[in-house]
Order: C-alpha cells, then structure tokens, then sequence
C-alpha cells in the first residue's frame, strides 16, 4: 500500500488481514463490546488492521513482534492483547523462540515482572497450539 493512497478501502484490508492473522476477531469483539460501544469491532478492524498493520512498509511478523515487544514492557495488564498478538504472531510465523527472544529482550524495558509475566502468557499461548 501507498503511504499517499486514501484510506477508504482501510476496512477491506483491515478485515482481510485480521482474518488472516486472528480469524473471528471482529465478530468476538462485536458480541463482546458492541452493545457498549457501538461500531467498536469496525473501529479495531479498519484502524488498527486496515492503517496501521496493513501499511505494507514493514511485514506482519515485524509488526507482531513489535506490538509484542511494546505489551511486554507495558506489563501484565495487557495479558489478554499479550496472547491475542502472539497467537497472531506465531500464524505469521514467528517462532516461539523469536517470541521469546523478544520478550526477553524486554527486560531490559519493562522489568523483569513485565518479562515473566509476558513468558508465561506466551507459554499458555504455545500450550494451546500443542493441544489444538
């Protein structure tokens, strides 16, 4: 995508990419958050996929990494958006090692609380895949 191209196809790739990466995202948040915040689940979609992950300028797995990266030093708060991008991560093909590098890394940033924590939603993550 043209960094200069108007967003007004921005919910197309937005829903594209999100099904690509976290399949039945819109939908879980619609049920969950639409009856109080109407138009939530597009908002997410069209800004957070269809501006910001789908710019093209940099591939999924770096974005992935990176909001990773950006969660962990954030702390154990965002343990549910945690394993939502790993999962996303992984489905691009990160590895768990490179999760985990990265997570690591974030000591560095967040603490060591922040890295433990962000370990152990990864673990719960790659628990998952082991069972599915």
């Amino acid at each position: 995508m043209s960094l200069d191209a108007p967003q007004t196809d921005s919910y197309e790739r937005g829903k594209a990419l999100s099904e690509q990466v976290n399949p039945g995202m819109e939908d879980a948040l619609r049920a969950r958050y639409d009856a109080l915040v109407p138009g939530l689940a597009h908002t997410v979609v069209d800004v957070a996929y269809g501006q910001f992950y789908a710019r093209g300028t940099v591939d999924e797995k770096t974005r992935l990494l990176s909001t990773i990266a950006a969660l962990t030093a954030m702390g154990g708060q965002t343990k549910p958006q945690l394993k939502v991008n790993i999962a996303s991560a992984r489905a691009v093909g990160a590895s768990r090692e490179e999760i985990s590098e990265i997570i690591f890394q974030m000591t560095l940033y967040g603490g060591f609380p922040a890295m433990i924590n962000a370990l152990n939603a990864a673990l719960e993550v790659f628990e998952a895949e082991e069972s599915a």
